[in-house]
């Protein structure tokens, strides 16, 4: 009798290995543990993340961060007068700007990827006697910021208040009189850091 059990348990295993094999199941012994799921989806922020970055008392504004090699916007606010004249204002919406591109991400940013390469420190002055009306004046000369930096300011400047409609910026440094009218392009924002965004010089007007 012992026997005969013996014989239908094997059986019984043979036929459940069989049906496991037809189902493509692999039997295993070894535990399967991939860890937890990622807590933040790369580069991207969820609407009430958004939300956390712009204060209700500032003028709604978008920065470009750095984000998995590319340029991302993200929320900002900038304070600015709703009266002072429209060239003062625009240089303090710019300052406003280079503020918000030098701080830190906020944690929720850094734990989706977020980053910048703009220093602290930059400030920005209006335009000098015969420059463009739309001119931004930076504290360093653009061209000597890492390219990463200066494809954030200017596609962020680009895209403000702080130029003029055109997609465009120009910009040069206090301390020379040669100027740059920038352009933020698809590329630009794709890779920023293969080279300064494409620009030509300009003449005082």
């Amino acid at each position: 009798m012992r026997g005969v059990r013996g014989v239908r348990l094997l059986a019984a295993t043979g036929a459940l290995a069989a049906l496991l094999a037809g189902c493509g199941i692999r039997a295993t012994q070894v535990p399967t543990d991939f860890g937890p799921a990622p807590s933040m989806v790369p580069c991207e922020l969820s609407v009430s993340d958004i939300a956390t970055q712009a204060t209700p008392s500032g003028m709604p504004v978008e920065v470009f961060l750095l984000c998995s090699g590319a340029l991302v916007r993200v929320n900002r606010s900038v304070e600015a007068a709703q009266s002072t004249e429209e060239a003062q204002r625009r240089v303090v919406v710019a300052q406003g700007l280079l503020d918000a591109l030098a701080g830190d991400p906020s944690d929720v940013e850094d734990e989706a990827g977020y980053s910048t390469a703009v220093p602290p420190g930059l400030t920005v002055t209006g335009p000098a006697p015969d420059d463009p009306e739309d001119t931004l004046r930076l504290s360093t000369a653009p061209d000597s910021l890492p390219r990463y930096a200066l494809a954030q300011i200017v596609c962020t400047f680009a895209d403000s208040a702080a130029a003029g409609d055109n997609g465009s910026v120009v910009l040069g440094s206090t301390s020379a009189d040669s100027l740059r009218r920038y352009e933020c392009t698809q590329k630009t924002q794709s890779s920023p850091g293969e080279g300064n965004p494409p620009s030509e010089e300009i003449n005082g007007s």
